[in-house]
């Protein structure tokens, strides 16, 4: 059982001259983040003084346990990441967040605890730091422990996925928005390619979402007690060349489930491209039957394609403007790279 608050612990003779901190991290149970913060604040002593982290342990000595860590608030801090404003007022933004980007520090590990977060590098590099370098006005984020992480922040993006999102730049509006996302008021359109034909160009899928009992990475639509999810997707184009049969697809989603469009499209059999949590390849290879009979295929004939991310993107965002009421309508046509791995799908037959 791990060491608790008010306890002393002695130093076996298989812990000589290993560091203090890494001792702590066993003993403890903890990270060693907040063993160091442990040692900082005075609450471990070392037969009845303060050691540093690196302090090289003796056989016998008394580790008293004297009080819990109490890390600092966390809060976001500005950096100067580029971002792309599609629009812009007083209460609200709206960006097209570019792919390989993080929403906010922690994001897709929600478990995480504080003592994780103190030296996890998702506290930068995210959406949320570029904003507060960018916009002077940002709402604190809602109610919660983890607001300080999220100021403007109403909604969510994977990592992988591009496009459109919402940005509430004051506490009334992000009550209003959060509001208006709750209601199913907020409509998303993304544009995702799958592999495979559709059994009918258009269809809706209303199946509830769990997060997967074995691996917690994922969500599944195969486990009871899961939260209502729907998406509607129609065909907008079917791609049948030299690596296969794959179909663009526009989905609109009522809900907004973690990997939502993702579980949902793979439950049907059409796993979106690059998505290799949910079933897509790696890589595509080019497809044997367009190979020369009798002939050994060339180098050029052995060639895979492959996405280094989901190809997925929020294309389309409408909403009434949360004080006006104003109908608004926002859009970001597919980024470079999804482009340009249609054009290699659809390439000529080798």
């Amino acid at each position: 059982m791990p060491a608790e608050v008010g306890e002393t612990i002695v130093v076996g003779p298989e812990w000589i001259g290993r560091r203090l901190d890494q001792y702590l991290t066993e003993q403890l149970a903890i990270s060693r983040a907040r063993v160091q913060l442990l040692l900082e604040q005075s609450g471990i002593t070392v037969d009845g003084k303060a050691a540093k982290p690196s302090f090289k342990l003796r056989s016998g000595e008394h580790i008293a346990i004297l009080a819990a860590p109490e890390p600092p608030p966390l809060r976001a801090t500005p950096e100067d990441i580029p971002l792309a404003f599609i629009y812009e007022d007083d209460d609200l933004a709206v960006i097209n967040k570019p792919p390989g980007m993080m929403v906010h520090a922690g994001a897709g590990n929600s478990s995480a605890g504080s003592d994780e977060m103190l030296d996890d590098p998702r506290q930068s590099g995210t959406l949320v730091n570029a904003l507060l370098h960018h916009l002077q006005q940002i709402s604190s984020g809602g109610e919660g422990e983890n607001g300080p992480l999220r100021p403007g922040i109403v909604h969510r993006l994977d990592k992988n996925t591009s496009g459109l999102m919402l940005v509430a730049k004051n506490d009334e509006a992000h009550a209003k928005l959060s509001d208006m996302f709750a209601r199913r008021q907020v409509k998303k359109t993304y544009l995702a390619l799958v592999h495979g034909t559709l059994k009918q160009p258009s269809g809706t899928i209303n199946t509830p979402i769990a997060r997967d009992a074995v691996r917690r990475t994922r969500m599944t639509t195969r486990r009871e007690g899961g939260r209502p999810a729907i998406s509607h997707y129609k065909e907008l184009k079917f791609i049948d060349g030299p690596y296969g049969k794959f179909t663009l697809a526009e989905v609109r989603i009522e809900t907004g489930r973690t990997h939502q469009i993702r579980v949902h499209m793979a439950s049907i059999g059409h796993p979106v491209v690059g998505d290799t949590l949910y079933g897509a390849q790696g890589s595509i290879p080019l497809q044997a039957t367009l190979h020369k009979k009798g002939k050994r295929p060339t180098a050029e004939e052995q060639a895979r394609v492959s996405l280094d991310r989901n190809f997925l993107h929020a294309a389309k965002l409408q909403l009434a403007h949360p004080r006006t009421a104003k109908p608004l309508a926002f859009e970001a046509p597919l980024p470079a790279d999804l482009v340009t791995f249609m054009e290699r799908l659809t390439a000529p037959s080798l």
